[in-house]
């Protein structure tokens, strides 16, 4: 038997370890959804441009971004980085642009099949009405894509809040952080192991459940 005690668990734990680094996981899973789906969208429009000049270097950057492990990405800028610029760039920067930088390129497939998906005649009745390019992307084409992908949008922040753990290789104070050093200090990090579990089970499942509601609305909508 383990002999778990979970004795030590009351508020000031949760206030003095647990919330600080959710508080960062959060913080973190909404600048790099944000970033992400700014920046895979204009990868998207590079790959659907037509001009190969906009298309090799994209799809050269998607497909060694999605080549390469998250976490080897984190490393090699937390680690690397500093010897190019002279000065070390800190945990929590180095979180914050590896993310953004590597859901780009996932994002940025979500954004190109979800442009894709929408019928080719909007965007010839789009032309025929004398509009541009981008004013056909921006109001007609980018709006009904953006309605089409967004269970699939948020089921990749799901997954990146899940991937958020990955901070922890380089010191950075995510939630699981939290926990493990909780553990550390209470000398019970088998508990606070599986506390974080729970945790990361909980949220996860939660919210996949209300992307499951919002499909059903969009599908009944549609």
């Amino acid at each position: 038997m383990l002999n778990l005690d979970f004795s030590f668990v009351n508020w000031g734990f949760i206030q003095g370890f647990i919330l600080q680094g959710l508080w960062f996981s959060i913080i973190l899973t909404a600048v790099a959804t944000a970033g992400g789906i700014f920046f895979g969208t204009l990868l998207a429009l590079m790959r659907l441009s037509g001009q190969k000049w906009l298309i090799l270097p994209a799809a050269f950057y998607v497909n060694v971004m999605r080549s390469v492990p998250l976490v080897m990405v984190i490393l090699w800028f937390f680690l690397l980085v500093p010897f190019i610029i002279g000065r070390p760039v800190g945990a929590e920067y180095s979180a914050f642009i590896t993310f953004i930088a590597f859901e780009a390129a996932y994002f940025s497939e979500i954004m190109r099949a979800g442009i894709q998906s929408i019928p080719r005649g909007q965007v010839f009745a789009g032309m025929a009405v004398g509009m541009s390019y981008a004013q056909n992307m921006k109001l007609v084409i980018l709006p009904q894509a953006f309605r089409n992908m967004v269970p699939v949008l948020l089921t990749q922040t799901i997954i990146l809040f899940q991937d958020t753990s990955l901070v922890y290789a380089i010191g950075a104070y995510d939630l699981l952080k939290g926990f493990e050093t909780a553990g550390k200090n209470f000398g019970r990090p088998i508990e606070t192991y599986l506390m974080a579990t729970v945790v990361y089970f909980a949220i996860s499942y939660s919210l996949s459940s209300a992307v499951k509601r919002l499909h059903k609305k969009i599908a009944i909508i549609r």
